[in-house]
């Protein structure tokens, strides 16, 4: 007899699920990942606050240590640097420093007599007659943006402070023609509050002396500023500057008659040889460009002679 019902008449299909057990089968397990709590370390990785941003780097020790003992060393060589601007009030020295721009402080100081003789305030420079004050400044170039900025900044005082040079940088920076270089002059020499003054001779050697690779003159007043003490600052800016005038020269540095030449990482971009050396040394103490026709005592006690006056052949004394 046969046996037929014992013969399966299809063969199933190995791990196959009829539907209806796999409809519940997902079901269930769909609803089981719904109620699956979130995991512990994605939920606590969200929940890390973000990390603060972080301070800029302190200088470097040994960077530190070479900047403030060249600047020891030039203290002992330029123990008279000073402004090389003529003044006797703040008012003369924001004058004269607006129109030290793109030439000489000799220049500006031969100039500047005659101008505060006919304007000696504020008040008088402020209702100047612009075609006498451009002929006075015809001397120091660019004479009529000059005249313009002398006679706006004066305006500015009189109208905004009191006829008073004010003693604050965000004051100083709303004048016309003075930007923070000029107002830094003015704070730290008139008033004795540090700055640091970067002009083209300081932004020259600070980068020589790699104190700093900035090139925009705020990054390099910060950049520098970390390096010092604040109360070195004023003193600072008047002795890089002198030896930028008168050894540090941009083209030809005179290397072999530098005083600092064992710190300086540049040696060697200028002449090394000391006599050739000397004959590039241009003017200290000898009444030449950038010096002042009324020094001070300090510097004529040091051998230094006062510069000539307009029309005067260069190095009378």
């Amino acid at each position: 007899m046969k046996v037929t019902a014992a013969t399966p008449a299809k063969k199933a299909t190995p791990g196959k699920v009829t539907p209806k057990k796999a409809t519940a089968t997902t079901r269930k397990s769909a609803a089981a990942k719904k109620a699956t709590p979130a995991k512990p370390a994605q939920s606590a990785k969200k929940a890390t606050p973000a990390k603060p941003p972080q301070k800029a780097p302190a200088p470097d020790t040994a960077l530190v240590r070479r900047a403030r003992r060249i600047n020891r060393e030039l203290a002992e060589v330029y123990p008279y640097a000073h402004p090389e601007l003529d003044f006797e009030n703040p008012f003369q020295l924001v004058v004269a420093t607006v129109l030290s721009a793109q030439t000489t402080d000799l220049r500006v100081n031969q100039t500047t007599p005659a101008l505060f003789a006919k304007y000696p305030t504020p008040e008088d420079l402020a209702a100047a007659n612009p075609e006498e004050v451009e002929e006075i400044l015809r001397p120091t170039g660019f004479f009529r943006a000059k005249t313009k900025s002398v006679i706006g900044l004066s305006k500015a005082l009189r109208d905004d402070f009191g006829g008073e040079v004010p003693g604050r940088l965000e004051d100083l920076v709303k004048l016309p023609g003075v930007g923070r270089k000029t107002a830094f002059v003015v704070l730290g020499n008139a008033f004795g509050r540090p700055g640091i003054t970067v002009d083209t001779h300081f932004q020259r050697l600070v980068r020589r002396w790699q104190w700093t690779a900035e090139t925009e003159p705020d990054k390099i007043e910060a950049a520098v500023g970390a390096l010092f003490p604040k109360s070195d600052w004023t003193m600072l800016s008047h002795h890089v500057i002198f030896h930028g005038r008168r050894i540090c020269h941009a083209r030809k540095p005179a290397c072999g008659a530098c005083p600092i030449a064992p710190l300086c990482p540049a040696y060697g971009e200028g002449e090394t040889d000391p006599e050739k050396a000397k004959k590039l040394l241009k003017y200290e103490k000898g009444g030449f460009p950038g010096q002042r026709l009324n020094p001070p005592q300090s510097y004529l006690d040091a051998g230094g002679i006062p510069a000539p006056p307009l029309g005067t052949p260069q190095g009378a004394g």
